[in-house]
């Protein structure tokens, strides 16, 4: 296989597109209505980056412009975030990293007017007024149209470290759900979710597209809501399946670890040496124990050993494969930030060890639930 310092022209374009909620700091919830002026401020100052209304009136995304390097990103996320909170709070409002609210109803949501939305809340009905959740997507560019499915193939047996290294939204309703990414049991329950097959080529991509929409299902390509997909207005592959980051430090440890495993499939698509397909039902139970368990996972060892592998051992190992990659890549220190979270934990981490130290001190529920709020609005806007 030829020494990744070789390769030269494995360039990589990224984009990351985070979704925020936007909270009443005197009530700690939810803003079903917030002023629209917010949406305008952020459009009318967000330069070569966009800002877009979500499903949810009280959720507002950000699209970071594309980035030719890893720090490129963080400069880009910084200003994103920076957009969107001081927006908010000109208006009175503050914006949460999170995929769930630890207490709002979705009962009390209201859904962003446009036809879009409204064909979505007519199909799929309670379904999708429940997906009170938002989540991290990062879009890699690179290869042509065949490359970039085969190493979306191969990416799949990493969606689920991907996924508990992000992991934010332990709570649901006000209560603790026992998961560490409740988001994804929410959006489960809409269809074409979860894991895709393993495609070999594009034209399989299209055959199944073109399945889908002779049959009525979908209107284009972005209603496959898959963990990780093709992107259907970029040449890119977006990686879907992760929780919103409440701190920019492990948004950018999740995008070198993403990155470093593009470049380093990528190099192996090359060389003909991609590796041998996991079962994809193999891949999904590792799923399932990266949204219960998040960093105290015990993944399947695809490997011939014992069966299981803790996630700190699995995580060391894979930050020294991909570390000629991440050097390439100018990403050595974001990477091996993916370390730090397994031994100290996620944003659903710290929002569990709060909530459960507060009720320990005496606050009630609600109490708690509340310095759970707090905590994650500062985290949001640490490091801006």
């Amino acid at each position: 296989m030829t020494d990744p310092a070789e390769n030269q022209d494995l360039a990589i374009t990224l984009g990351v597109e985070e979704e925020f909620f936007l909270v009443d700091p005197e009530t700690r919830d939810l803003l079903a209505d917030p002023d629209e002026g917010i949406f305008e401020h952020c459009q009318a100052n967000a330069g070569p980056h966009k800002v877009v209304h979500e499903f949810l009136r009280s959720q507002i995304e950000t699209n970071t412009r594309v980035c030719n390097s890893v720090s490129e990103v963080r400069q880009a996320l910084i200003e994103t975030r920076r957009l969107v909170v001081e927006a908010a709070e000109a208006h009175g409002v503050a914006v949460m990293a999170s995929s769930s609210h630890p207490f709002a109803s979705w009962r009390e949501q209201a859904p962003t007017p446009g036809e879009r939305y409204r064909r979505f809340a007519s199909t799929y009905r309670e379904t999708v007024r429940r997906t009170l959740v938002g989540g991290m997507h990062v879009h890699a560019g690179f290869g042509d149209d065949d490359v970039r499915i085969r190493v979306m193939t191969a990416l799949r047996r990493y969606l689920p470290l991907l996924q508990a290294l992000s992991s934010s939204s332990p709570f649901n309703s006000g209560h603790d759900t026992g998961y560490k990414s409740y988001r994804l049991t929410v959006m489960g329950a809409l269809p074409r979710t979860g894991l895709p097959g393993p495609l070999d080529s594009r034209a399989d991509y299209d055959d199944l597209v073109s399945d889908y929409r002779r049959m009525d299902y979908i209107g284009d390509a972005s209603e496959l809501w898959w963990d990780i997909r093709p992107s259907r207005a970029y040449p890119t592959i977006e990686l879907r399946i992760c929780d919103v980051c409440t701190g920019i430090e492990d948004a950018m440890s999740v995008v070198a670890l993403y990155a470093a495993l593009v470049r380093r499939l990528w190099r192996r698509e090359r060389d003909g040496a991609l590796p041998p397909e996991p079962r994809t039902e193999l891949i999904a139970q590792d799923r399932w124990i990266a949204q219960r368990y998040g960093v105290h996972a015990f993944f399947g060892d695809s490997a011939a050993g014992s069966g299981r592998v803790d996630i700190h051992d699995y995580v060391s190992a894979l930050v020294d494969e991909l570390a000629a990659d991440a050097r390439a890549l100018g990403c050595e220190t974001e990477l091996r930030r993916a370390l730090t979270i397994v031994r100290e934990g996620t944003g659903a981490d710290r929002q569990i060890d709060l909530y459960r130290l507060r009720r320990l001190e005496g606050d009630t529920e609600d109490e708690a639930l509340h310095r759970v709020v707090d905590m994650v609005l500062a985290e949001t806007k640490a490091g801006l």
